[in-house]
């Protein structure tokens, strides 16, 4: 089901990502479904390897197993990975398509990609409530996930429900995506995408500070915070340079 979600998710952002290119490329008919191609794939060995990189006891400590690195379908997946080795391999398949026929600027292709994205984000992390995982401190609400014993984490045992995390980052996402359609014509080529990276990075953080699974620290504070932070302040600067360009944006 985890694996459903995430194809669920990628075959709408595909859709929407096509249907936004094509009103701002007369060439652009198969030009997303051809950059996915390689850019999908690629992405999600991205999320994988960060996912390993930032959780290498689970794997390689002395109770890990290295080849369960491997089995994507139980789970984990780095969005920052993702989205950074996505975004390269998208841009040297759009390059080369460009090479052939006449396209639009890749701001213009990664702008008309942030909302379909956001909502395969927001699908993906649906696969979180199948395999039990990636909620928060404990809560008492009519909103709240309820957790088996054996999938409690250690020194929670006592508690039944907790804040279902992975239900707050796809209520964000799917705003974020809505909010970025709702503007993205009234912003220059390029400050979509970066407003849906400074967007979601600021969602994340504060989604992060009520997380309780396991995760490295840095300075008391989650590593996906000082990641989310740092990427975000980044998008955010990268959104105001643009905002200097006098070009504006077609979609």
């Amino acid at each position: 089901m985890y694996a459903l979600c995430i194809i669920t998710g990628i075959a709408i952002a595909i859709w929407l990502g096509d249907k936004r290119f094509r009103a701002v490329a007369n060439d652009g008919k198969s030009v997303v479904a051809e950059v996915a191609i390689t850019a999908v794939p690629v992405g999600i060995i991205g999320g994988r390897i960060y996912h390993v990189l930032t959780s290498p006891d689970a794997y390689f400590g002395s109770n890990g197993h290295p080849w369960n690195a491997f089995k994507i379908w139980e789970g984990g997946l780095g969005i920052w990975g993702a989205i950074a080795l996505g975004t390269v391999a998208s841009w040297l398949r759009y390059r080369s398509i460009s090479n052939r026929v006449a396209l639009p600027s890749f701001a213009f292709f990664m702008d008309a990609l942030a909302p379909g994205v956001l909502l395969a984000q927001a699908i993906g992390r649906f696969g979180n409530w199948f395999n039990i995982e990636l909620f928060g401190r404990p809560l008492n609400a009519p909103w709240a996930l309820s957790v088996p014993l054996f999938n409690r984490p250690n020194g929670f045992s006592q508690y039944a429900t907790f804040h279902p995390v992975f239900l707050y980052e796809a209520l964000w996402s799917s705003a974020l995506a809505i909010a970025l359609i709702l503007i993205g014509r009234r912003l220059k080529p390029g400050q979509v995408f970066a407003l849906y990276i400074f967007g979601y990075c600021l969602g994340r953080t504060g989604i992060e500070s009520i997380r309780i699974d396991e995760a490295h620290h840095i300075l008391g504070l989650r590593l996906n915070i000082w990641v989310g932070t740092i990427i975000g302040l980044g998008a955010l600067t990268r959104f105001l340079q643009l905002n200097k360009d006098d070009k504006p944006n077609l979609g």
